[in-house]
């Protein structure tokens, strides 16, 4: 089991969490950052402290800016940065990859496989490498110091899916050779379209956008953020993902509710009554910035896809659609334009069927 070689590509708050995790539980592993300075306290440590749940120190193999030397002779390599890095890190990646190597999306957002397997075809890279993606991240965590992160929660049920699905169980069988938290899922349809940060992350920051600036984020996120009229909001939000994802016919499509007992076993007849029984959002404090991820990375690459398919598919999502609206009047942006649309994603015209074949199979 311990010959098992990981590369962990980036060294934030989730990447510094799952390179010490899997160095605590004995394996190899090396960890990749594009910036230098980031983890340069990392290099002088020799590795990574975890607190919280898991406590120890992880030591790393290999720390380094040189993504080459970060993937060369690994198996599995643990891509863990925004979804709109995915295409970047694939380019990168794509003259080093080799025949046998799976590379792994924490997570994928919606259609991060797809987007990741089509960057590397057209940087030219035909080799049989497997591209999966999980449906969440395995933790709830934060970086809490240059070397150092927390993991308040370790998720019991992470589902895995692959391109071509094919590869579904055998990429799940190697993974849970450190993890036993990943469970194989049907297909891509099924992880990018339970997509739960698309539910949260977006809704959550854009309704509590005073609060977030007017206090700098001195507010626990899901605890305090989600009151009873943000709950009915992020149903509705739900209710829409779930509906673009029977359009699509997902074989095991489930709602916000049913995930978080899957993910966190927390029971609750409510949203608002899940989210504030869970014991795993407790203590995570909201961003100091509304120009965070939550709405940087999931309005464009969750949101914006959940949106398109639904057109194709003729689902209408009004509440996501004006969470949009509102992102783009913020920021001053076009994330539709910018983010996963049907034309980048190579699905302009395609049917159900069409679109289903490309995503379970990876081919038109």
């Amino acid at each position: 089991m311990k010959d098992l070689k990981f590369a962990v590509l980036g060294a934030g708050h989730g990447g510094k969490a799952l390179a010490g995790h899997l160095a605590i539980k004995g394996f190899s592993v090396n960890l990749y950052n594009r910036t230098l300075s980031r983890i340069k306290p990392i290099i002088k440590m020799r590795g990574i402290e975890l607190e919280g749940e898991v406590k120890g120190f992880g030591r790393l193999d290999i720390v380094t800016d040189d993504i080459e030397s970060a993937i060369d002779g690994v198996n599995i390599i643990m891509v863990v940065v925004p979804a709109n890095g995915h295409g970047p890190i694939a380019e990168r990646c794509a003259p080093f990859l080799k025949d046998g190597q799976i590379v792994v999306l924490n997570p994928g957002r919606t259609c991060g496989a797809l987007e990741f397997l089509q960057v590397l075809r057209r940087s030219g890279n035909k080799n049989d490498v497997v591209i999966s993606e999980t449906q969440t991240f395995i933790y709830a965590s934060r970086g809490m110091g240059p070397a150092t992160a927390k993991i308040f929660r370790i998720k019991q049920a992470i589902p895995v899916a692959s391109i071509p699905s094919e590869k579904n169980n055998e990429v799940v069988e190697k993974l849970n050779m450190a993890f036993p938290e990943f469970i194989p899922a049907s297909d891509v349809i099924e992880t990018s379209f339970n997509n739960m940060g698309a539910v949260f992350h977006p809704s959550i920051t854009i309704l509590n956008a005073s609060r977030i600036e007017s206090t700098l984020g001195n507010f626990q996120f899901y605890i305090e953020g989600v009151t009873q009229s943000v709950a009915r909001i992020l149903e509705s939000v739900d209710q829409e993902r779930v509906d673009v994802a029977k359009a699509l016919k997902c074989e095991n499509v489930y709602s916000a509710i049913d995930w978080l007992s899957m993910a966190y076993n927390v029971v609750e007849d409510s949203l608002f009554d899940a989210i504030h029984s869970n014991p795993g959002y407790v203590g995570i404090m909201a961003p100091r910035t509304t120009n965070v991820r939550y709405i940087t990375e999931d309005v464009p690459m969750s949101l914006v896809p959940i949106s398109e398919f639904g057109k194709q598919a003729g689902v209408n999502t009004p509440v996501i659609d004006s969470l949009i609206h509102i992102a783009d009047s913020v920021f001053k942006k076009d994330f539709r334009k910018e983010g996963r649309n049907l034309s980048g994603l190579g699905m302009s015209g395609l049917d159900i069927d069409q679109t289903r074949k490309l995503l379970i199979n990876g081919k038109r």
